[in-house]
């Protein structure tokens, strides 16, 4: 019995925390939803360019602000 209540308030615990550490994460702006993104630091943040059809098209994008392409994470 006792252990069911410390692995009750252990799992508690850590959905609390992981809730907690939801509210402090930074949004990144994403913009568009083709299969290709030109991902783009912006200091602290990253901006997601999905408008690019192919990769040949995104690869130019993507250098040019020392940024990288990569395939849309939001379908």
């Amino acid at each position: 019995m006792r252990l069911l209540k410390t692995l009750a308030k252990l799992i508690f615990g850590i959905a609390a925390l992981a809730a907690a550490a939801s509210f402090g994460t930074s949004t990144s702006r994403a913009f568009g939803d083709a299969p290709w993104c030109a991902v783009k630091s912006l200091g602290r943040d990253v901006y997601w360019d999905c408008q690019y059809p192919t990769f040949a098209a995104c690869y130019p994008n993507g250098l040019a602000d020392r940024g990288f392409c990569n395939v849309n994470p939001w379908p």
